[in-house]
């Protein structure tokens, strides 16, 4: 047995152990895995439950019914309004603490009357070495983290993922669109809005991973290393900027840097822009 087939086994186990089990699903790779992990050990007693909210982008919505469908997992979405909590909106640096509150709220509602025993979300080992106070939420909540207790990785997801059949596997890494707006400018459902149609817009233009930061007037753009090449090409440009300007950007620029995760949270480090 590999060692990654035996974090697998030990995952099965420790959701096994259960008596049920609500999966907190956004339709990502992380999450898609523990859903599909959760239904493999415990069938019916396993419920996926997506959070829907002008935060949440309408295609990431679409892919999560559509896998949960083609597995044949139980399924809920609900609705969410963190925007309508002013610690959330006012977007301060710790604004994911009071989303993943909302979300455990709702979720710890759903558990008690359906009579659920636990809630589990899909945070992995990587993603405790960024800035993280969602993190700080599910523990309160006590929320399980499947992922960290067996030692499990994005890449090593992606491979369980992989050799499971999952559509998920290869999906690029995903945010809430709020990510998109640099701490301390107000999060309103007009900038979510304008954010999500602008990186469909770029998706339909050949662009697979892609961030629109907003920042008032200005989107900036962050495109994965190997696509900014074709980006850079002057009529590639100037398609860019007009969409963008359609959808009420006044300035385009591109990211040099390309995309990363969490560019926003540069502002709390000094070391700046992490090298490729």
């Amino acid at each position: 047995m590999t060692p990654l087939e035996s974090k697998e086994e030990a995952l099965l186990e420790l959701l096994a152990a259960k008596q049920s089990l609500i999966v907190a699903y956004s339709g990502g790779v992380d999450s898609s895995y523990l859903a599909y992990a959760a239904h493999r050990a415990l069938g019916p007693r396993s419920l996926a439950v997506t959070a829907d909210s002008p935060s949440y982008p309408r295609s990431h919505c679409e892919i999560a019914a559509r896998v949960v469908r083609q597995l044949g997992i139980e399924h809920r979405i609900v609705r969410t309004r963190e925007l309508e909590d002013p610690s959330y909106a006012s977007n301060p640096t710790n604004r994911c603490y009071f989303c993943k509150t909302e979300l455990f709220d709702v979720l710890e509602r759903i558990r008690g009357e359906l009579g659920y025993q636990a809630v589990a979300y899909g945070v992995n080992t990587d993603d405790v070495s960024d800035f993280r106070p969602g993190h700080q939420a599910a523990e309160e909540h006590r929320v399980l983290s499947p992922f960290l207790a067996v030692g499990l990785s994005k890449q090593e997801l992606r491979e369980l993922s992989r050799a499971c059949g999952l559509p998920t596997a290869d999906l690029p890494a995903s945010a809430c669109l709020s990510s998109r707006i640099p701490y301390g400018m107000a999060v309103t459902v007009e900038k979510l809005r304008q954010i999500d149609r602008a990186e469909d817009a770029l998706r339909e233009l050949g662009y697979r991973q892609v961030r629109v930061r907003h920042h008032g007037d200005l989107a900036r753009v962050e495109l994965a290393p190997e696509e900014l090449p074709r980006a850079l090409d002057l009529a590639q440009a100037q398609a860019i900027s007009r969409v963008l300007h359609d959808l009420g950007f006044r300035w385009v620029s591109l990211d040099l840097d390309g995309y990363r995760t969490g560019s926003l949270n540069e502002i709390l480090t000094p070391h700046g822009p992490p090298a490729h």
